[in-house]
């Protein structure tokens, strides 16, 4: 083959040997810039939309952390108020035992007081729901004939024993005078023990908002830490795209310096030994045109030995 069609072939190649040998390095040298940037600008986009998924994603979790801050204090003031309400709630029944002991004692009395006077058995009272009772199955149930005549003597006994207590009740005056108090303190101890029921009511209420609260608190935080973990995955990933951007980058700035340099600069780069210099270059041009890829490293190589 001719000089000439050998010169012609290796222009197709993209490798010109010849006196103009160092326009061929310069031309590998802008293909590797111009791949450098390509990998350079692709870690770079990379990096800022990972930058901008871990953004994103700390945006979430700031917001998930202020609503976990926030249902804590809701749930904290939830329980704040039941402790209020269980406070009430002790002191009400604290009030209703006592009040209830002192009824209690009074009726003992009155226990003792109506045996000594005969007036002992079923308080009136209690003779009274015995009647209503019996009326109730008169009125609602239909009787045989001696069922229904023993029934109606039975209302008569009860209507009679009533009347003969209050008449024996109202002539003991002591008695009378320690049921009525007996049962006003009675009294007075059911209201302490309706406001009783009232307090645990309201207590229980603000219980279970409470453990409502606490229970979104424990899910935003869930979720808050779910989203830490992906704004961190993203973050090491945004590093690494800038690790790589920032490493091309250098690359690139090395060829710039060394496309930049005078010839008479870049063939001075240091001594060597000749023999081995021009044995690299011809091993070189070999390996290219076998078809082999140069890296920045062989151009240099060539460079340096002036070719």
């Amino acid at each position: 083959m001719s000089r000439k069609a050998h010169n012609v072939k290796n222009r197709k190649a993209g490798f010109y040997v010849g006196n103009g040998g160092n326009i061929v390095m310069m031309k590998e040298l802008q293909i590797r810039k111009n791949e450098l940037k390509i990998i350079s600008d692709e870690a770079r986009e990379k990096r800022n939309q990972l930058n901008s998924e871990a953004s994103n994603y700390a945006n979430i979790r700031n917001e998930l952390n202020n609503k976990t801050k926030e249902m804590i204090e809701v749930a904290q003031e939830y329980k704040a108020k039941r402790d209020e309400a269980n406070e009430e709630v002790s002191k009400n029944k604290e009030l209703r035992d006592n009040i209830n002991a002192k009824a209690n004692k009074l009726f003992s009395q009155a226990d003792s007081l109506r045996k000594d006077s005969n007036l002992d058995g079923p308080s009136i009272k209690q003779l009274k729901k015995q009647l209503e009772s019996l009326e109730f199955t008169q009125q609602t149930t239909v009787q045989s004939p001696q069922k229904e005549k023993d029934l109606v003597n039975r209302i008569k006994e009860l209507e009679t024993e009533i009347e003969e207590k209050k008449r024996k009740l109202e002539e003991n005056t002591d008695l009378k005078n320690l049921l009525e108090e007996a049962q006003k303190i009675r009294d007075e101890a059911s209201e302490y023990h309706n406001k009783l029921n009232e307090s645990a009511k309201i207590a229980q209420e603000y219980h279970e908002k409470m453990i409502a609260a606490f229970k979104e608190a424990d899910s935003s935080r869930a979720e808050s830490d779910a989203a830490h973990k992906n704004f961190i995955k993203a973050q090491e990933a945004a590093d690494e795209q800038h690790k790589i951007f920032v490493e091309k980058q250098q690359e690139i700035r090395e060829i710039e310096r060394e496309m930049g340099k005078p010839k008479r600069s870049r063939d001075s780069q240091g001594t060597f030994n000749k023999a081995e210099a021009e044995k690299d270059r011809k091993d070189i041009i070999d390996k290219f045109k076998d078809g082999g890829t140069l890296t920045v490293e062989d151009l240099m190589t060539l460079q340096r030995s002036k070719y």
